[in-house]
C-alpha cells in the first residue's frame, strides 16, 4: 500500500511543484508591478479572500467531508451509486454557492468593512488611505465569483482523487496562476486602474480551472447532470459533517484572515508583507504537506470503512514521517535564507529594498511554524476519514482563541511580525492537539522507532542550518551581486544544503530505500 502513496504523493508533488513554481512566477511578476504598497494592499485583501475559499473548499471542509463518503458509497454500492451522489451534491453545491456568491458581489462594501475595518474608517473619516476601501471593494466583487468556480471544481477534484487521478486535480491549480500572469502582461497597460487587471486573472483563471477538469469527468463516465438533493441521506451526512468541518479543518488559514484584520490598522505595506511572507511558506506546505493530505484521505477512508486499523496506523505513521523528512529541512533553510530568496525573487520593479527586509522579518515568524502546518494537513485527515468532527472542531476552537490571545499581547510589541509568530505558535498548539486527540482515541500513536526518526531528520536539519548560516555572506554584500551572482550564490548554497542534509542523515542511519521498504513492510 505505502508503494502506491508513495507513487501517488509523488505525483501529485510533480503536479503541485509546477504550479508552485508558476505561483512563485506570478509572484514575482505581481511585486514587480504593485511592490509593497497601498494597491498591492487592496489586491492581495481581495485575492486573500477567494484563496481562503480555495482553500476551505478544495483542500478543506468540503474534500474532508465528501470524500470518506463518496469513497464509502462506492466500496458499498458501486459507481451507479456514485454517480447519483455526485448528481445530488452537485445540484445541492451548486445552489447554496450561486447564493453566496450573488451574496458576497452585492454586499462587498459590506465584507471589507468587515474585514479590513481598519480601511473603512479611513474612508469615514476621508483620511489619507480612504481610496483603498472603494477599491477593495470593487475589487472585491470581480474576485469572489471564484468561490462558485472553486467550490465546483473541488467537487470534480474530490471525485477524480477518489478514483486515484490525483494528477489532474493537483495540476489544476496552474490555470489561475497563468491567469493572472496574462492579465498583468496583456491587460494591466488598457486598464486606467491597472490593478485591477489581477482581479479579473483571479476570475478568468477560476472558470478556465473548472472548464480544465470537466473532460476528465467525461472520460471516467463521472460528469452528470446536477439535480437538488438535500434530504437525500448521503447528501445529509456531507453536509453534517462540512458544517463544523469548515472551522475546524480551516484554522490556520481562518488565522491568517485574522492577521490580514488586524493589519489593516497597522503601517501601509503590514498586508502586503504578511502575504508575500505567506506565499513562500505556501511553496514547501503544498508540495509536500497539502499534497500527502491529499493522497491520504480517500486510503485512510477506505482502511476506515474497511475496519483495517493497523493499515490505517500504518498510513498516518508513514505520512508524518514523510513531511517531518521535507518540512525541518525547508523549515530551516527558510530562516536562514530568508533575505537573499526575497531578494532574488522581488526586489525589482517596485519592491524595494526595505520591502525585502519587512518581508523576512514575517517570513522567519511564519517558519517557526512550517512543519506544525503541515502536521496539521496530514493528521486531519485521520478524524475526517472516521467521519469524526467534534474533536477537530474542539480543537480549532482552541487553536483560534489561543491565536487571538497571542495577536493581541505580540502585536503591539512586534507588530505585524507578531501576527505572523502568534499564527506559528497557534498552528503548533493545533497540531499538538490533534495527534493527541488521535493518541486518546486509540487510533494512532508514534513509536519509539518514529521518535528516533524525527531526532534524527531535526539533528540533519540542525547541521545543515549551521552550515547555510556560516557560508552565506550578510546581507550587504548580497546587495552588491547583480541578479545572476545572486542566483548562482543562492543555487550554490540551497545544493550544498540539500547534500549536508542527506549526507547527515545517511551518517546517521537514515536510507530513503530503507525507509520506503520498512513502510511497506509494515503496511502489508
Amino acid at each position: 500500500m505505502s508503494g502506491k502513496l508513495l507513487k501517488s504523493g509523488l505525483i501529485v508533488s510533480a503536479m503541485t511543484l509546477i504550479s508552485r513554481v508558476l505561483g512563485l512566477i506570478r509572484d514575482v511578476v505581481v511585486a514587480n508591478f504593485v511592490g509593497a504598497g497601498a494597491t498591492a494592499d487592496v489586491f492581495f485583501f481581495a485575492n486573500r479572500i477567494p484563496n481562503f475559499l480555495r482553500r476551505l473548499f478544495a483542500e478543506g471542509a468540503f474534500s474532508q467531508a465528501f470524500v470518506p463518503v463518496l469513497s464509502e458509497v462506492k466500496a458499498q454500492h458501486g459507481d451507479d451509486a456514485v454517480r447519483e451522489l455526485i448528481a445530488k451534491v452537485a445540484g445541492t453545491l451548486g445552489v447554496i454557492v450561486t447564493l453566496v456568491t450573488l451574496f458576497g458581489v452585492i454586499a462587498s462594501p459590506l465584507l471589507t468593512m468587515l474585514f479590513m475595518t481598519g480601511w473603512f474608517i479611513e474612508w469615514l473619516n476621508d483620511g489619507p488611505d480612504a481610496q483603498k476601501f472603494e477599491l477593495a471593494s470593487l475589487m472585491l466583487k470581480i474576485t469572489f465569483p471564484y468561490l462558485w468556480f472553486i467550490s465546483l471544481v473541488a467537487l470534480s477534484g474530490a471525485v477524480l482523487n477518489t478514483y486515484n487521478r490525483f494528477a489532474v486535480a493537483a495540476f489544476t491549480p496552474v490555470f489561475l496562476n497563468i491567469a493572472i500572469i496574462g492579465a498583468a502582461w496583456y491587460l494591466a497597460p488598457q486598464l486606467n486602474e491597472p490593478a485591477m487587471a489581477l482581479a479579473w486573472g483571479v476570475f478568468i483563471g477560476g472558470l478556465v480551472q473548472l472548464l480544465f477538469q470537466l473532460p476528465f469527468l467525461a472520460k471516467a463516465g463521472l460528469l452528470v447532470l446536477p439535480k437538488w438533493g438535500w434530504r437525500d441521506p448521503n447528501v445529509t451526512k456531507i453536509r453534517t459533517l462540512m458544517l463544523p468541518a469548515l472551522f475546524g479543518v480551516s484554522v490556520s488559514q481562518i488565522n491568517l484572515l485574522f492577521d490580514t484584520v488586524i493589519a489593516s490598522f497597522l503601517l501601509t505595506g503590514a498586508v502586503s508583507w504578511l502575504y508575500y511572507s505567506d506565499r513562500l511558506i505556501e511553496f514547501p506546505l503544498g508540495l509536500f504537506g497539502i499534497a500527502i493530505a491529499t493522497v491520504i484521505l480517500p486510503n485512510l477512508s477506505r482502511h476506515h470503512a474497511s475496519a483495517s486499523g493497523a493499515k490505517f496506523r500504518h498510513t498516518l505513521d508513514w505520512a508524518i514521517r514523510f513531511v517531518a523528512m521535507f518540512g525541518l529541512p525547508a523549515m530551516a533553510a527558510l530562516m536562514v535564507l530568508a533575505q537573499p530568496i526575497i531578494m532574488l525573487l522581488f526586489m525589482r520593479g517596485e519592491f524595494s529594498q526595505q520591502d525585502v527586509m519587512m518581508v523576512s522579518y514575517s517570513l522567519i515568524a511564519y517558519a517557526t511554524g512550517l512543519l506544525s502546518f503541515m502536521l496539521i494537513k496530514v493528521l486531519a485527515p485521520g478524524f475526517y476519514a472516521r467521519q469524526d468532527i467534534k474533536t477537530p472542531v474542539r480543537i480549532g476552537i482552541i487553536a483560534m482563541v489561543a491565536n487571538m490571545g497571542l495577536n493581541l499581547l505580540l502585536a503591539p510589541w512586534l507588530s505585524y511580525v507578531g501576527l505572523a509568530l502568534a499564527t506559528a505558535l497557534s498552528a503548533s498548539l493545533n497540531a499538538y492537539l490533534l495527534y493527541r486527540g488521535l493518541v486518546l482515541a486509540g487510533v494512532f500513536s508514534f513509536s519509539k522507532s518514529s521518535w528516533v526518526f524525527l531526532l534524527k531528520i531535526a539533528l540533519a536539519s540542525s547541521v545543515m542550518a549551521a552550515g547555510l548560516y556560516w557560508l552565506s555572506p550578510p546581507f550587504a554584500a548580497w546587495l552588491l551581486l547583480d541578479f545572476w551572482a545572486q542566483a548562482s550564490r543562492l543555487g550554490l548554497l540551497c545544493v550544498l544544503g540539500i547534500v549536508s542534509y542527506f549526507v547527515m542523515l545517511w551518517l546517521l542511519g537514515v536510507r530513503l530505500s530503507h525507509f520506503r521498504v520498512q513502510t511497506i513492510a509494515e503496511s502489508n
